[in-house]
């Protein structure tokens, strides 16, 4: 099975900074094959027998932690779980460039509580929405000045998660 694993904080703003050729071969050694990666930010995608998430997180974060000394949240997805995320975008067609659109990847499900206040922020310029384990956001002025930018999600709401563009997104389906 075919499996992209999105890890949180890799690279950017100069924290947490492994090199992706040493996350590829880390990901080598647990056995995990056909490893490829996207980008300098933690988009690694492999092929393993079926397994249980939570059991490849932890396997995943186990590796990092030996291996660099660093505690970095992993969120795991299938390939096909990142087609249903294409495939399900509720703006869809509403954007005019991959900058304005994002989707934030949890490990589980949002609370409805925070999922409405989060929606409840809506607006022209920034809209989002949470469908399962992820959560759409439309940003047109882009994310500097979001609420996403602002670290909204992480501080106010307390919820993990990773970002992507949606350029990139695309890019994890085809990995």
């Amino acid at each position: 099975m075919r499996y992209i694993a999105l890890l949180r904080g890799i690279n950017v703003g100069g924290n947490t900074m492994i090199k992706m050729a040493s996350l590829n071969g880390a990901f080598e050694k647990l056995g995990l094959e056909n490893v490829a990666t996207y980008i300098n930010s933690g988009n690694l995608a492999f092929d393993s027998r079926k397994t249980a998430e939570a059991s490849l997180v932890n396997k995943i974060e186990t590796a990092i932690e030996d291996g660099f000394g660093m505690s970095v949240h992993v969120m795991i997805r299938t390939r096909d779980e990142i087609n249903d995320v294409i495939g399900n975008n509720p703006f869809d067609g509403e954007f005019e460039s991959h900058k304005e659109m994002h989707v934030l990847f949890l490990r589980e499900p949002m609370p409805d509580d925070k999922a409405g206040e989060l929606t409840a922020k809506n607006n022209e310029n920034e809209r989002f929405v949470v469908r399962g384990r992820e959560i759409y956001c439309h940003l047109r002025r882009g994310v500097a000045d979001s609420l996403l930018g602002k670290g909204f999600i992480d501080k106010k709401l307390k919820i993990a998660v990773t970002g992507r563009n949606w350029r990139t997104v695309h890019k994890l389906a085809e990995l």
